[in-house]
């Protein structure tokens, strides 16, 4: 059996060395599952105290994605055993999987992601939270999890309320896909590569001259990135949400989250990209429509951690309310992409509903994130 997540160690021109971690599930778009968490968590965790080891470089195999999301497929049976009870491997997965994006976000050394072709939902998990965060031409980027009665859940609660002007909200809302270009406006990404200059990269990153200090490593890994960067800017692909940002702004300025989803719904525009948006959150669940917003409002001025706390209280209760799993069922099991939801729209959610969801099931003291941070 193949390994799930390939690790290498490339030999710098002075010695040190870059550690190289691949997704390797290429036909699930390196779906991120439970096993590939299991492999990458220690060996980040060994990385980060090897002296030799000056950085960390993230990519997934095959040419499609990084890491197209969690592997949900796995998750709906795991909701299917579990019936209308609480399920512990649910608990399990996205516990470890919020510890592994803790540590990416928190890694002292220079952490390198290669985001290119699909990055969803755990992808993005996996990305956003690096110190160097490389899109290319072919980067598709998007948290649609109102698509499958989830919400942006892998820290979106952190990266979503520090997007620009409502950008977040809107994303969040909507689903909507991403370039390289947006990724960068909005704060996901901070350099661009063209696909072809992947081996140029890596040749620029053994040649670094690596030292002891965490600081000066990212400093000269700043320094090659924008060298880099610069040879290429002209081929960045055009923006959709900052050509789009005047009609976010509009559309998301309301009083309530009724007032947004329409104002969003009925806008009459001309704008495939923005269409799209608009076709997603019309058909996509309420009750994830009801969690973005809360999860954004109540999240605004909490620690990271606590982000991802308040993340694995709505995830469980996620996996036991029956939304999400009626959202994989039509669009991966069944694939007839009618999912029949709770509710037909926003208004019809009532407010106890959607506070069972953020009554977290644990107390402070036993939250299976605890210790995160402390």
């Amino acid at each position: 059996m193949t390994d799930v997540v390939l690790f290498e160690e490339l030999i710098c021109d002075n010695g040190k060395k870059i550690g190289v971690a691949t997704l390797n599930s290429p036909k699930s778009l390196n779906a991120l599952s439970g096993d590939m968490i299991d492999l990458l968590y220690p060996q980040l965790e060994a990385w980060q105290q090897a002296k030799e080891i000056s950085a960390v470089f993230l990519q997934g195999a095959g040419e499609k994605a990084l890491c197209a999301g969690g592997d949900i497929v796995k998750l709906y049976n795991d909701m299917q055993e579990a019936g209308e009870e609480f399920s512990p491997s649910i608990e399990s997965y996205f516990t470890r999987e919020y510890q592994l994006d803790y540590l990416i976000h928190t890694y002292t050394k220079p952490f390198i992601v290669w985001g290119h072709g699909i990055v969803m939902g755990g992808g993005l998990g996996l990305m956003v939270g690096a110190s160097h965060r490389i899109v290319t031409e072919s980067s598709r980027i998007a948290m649609p999890e109102i698509s499958i009665g989830l919400y942006p859940d892998v820290g979106g609660t952190w990266f979503l309320n520090r997007m620009p002007d409502n950008c977040g909200l809107f994303l969040g809302l909507t689903g909507a896909s991403i370039n390289a270009s947006d990724a960068k406006y909005t704060g996901m990404a901070d350099y661009f590569v063209p696909a072809e200059q992947k081996q140029a990269l890596l040749a620029t990153l053994t040649s670094i001259n690596w030292g002891d200090t965490t600081a000066l490593n990212h400093e000269k890994l700043n320094d090659a990135m924008r060298e880099l960067e610069r040879s290429h800017i002209s081929k960045m692909p055009a923006t959709f949400v900052k050509a789009n940002q005047s009609l976010i702004n509009q559309t998301t300025q309301g009083e309530s989250l009724a007032e947004i989803v329409n104002n969003i719904i009925n806008v009459e525009v001309e704008d495939k990209w923005f269409n799209r948006a608009q076709s997603s959150l019309k058909h996509g669940s309420a009750i994830s429509a009801h969690l973005v917003y809360q999860q954004l409002i109540k999240g605004k001025r909490l620690s990271l951690a606590d982000c991802f706390r308040m993340e694995l209280d709505l995830s469980v209760k996620c996996g036991q309310y029956g939304e999400f799993q009626e959202g994989v069922r039509a669009l991966l099991i069944d694939k007839d992409n009618q999912p029949k939801w709770r509710f037909t729209d926003v208004e019809s959610v009532d407010a106890a509903t959607v506070e069972w969801f953020f009554d977290s099931k644990w107390s402070v003291q036993e939250h299976p994130l605890a210790s995160l941070g402390k």
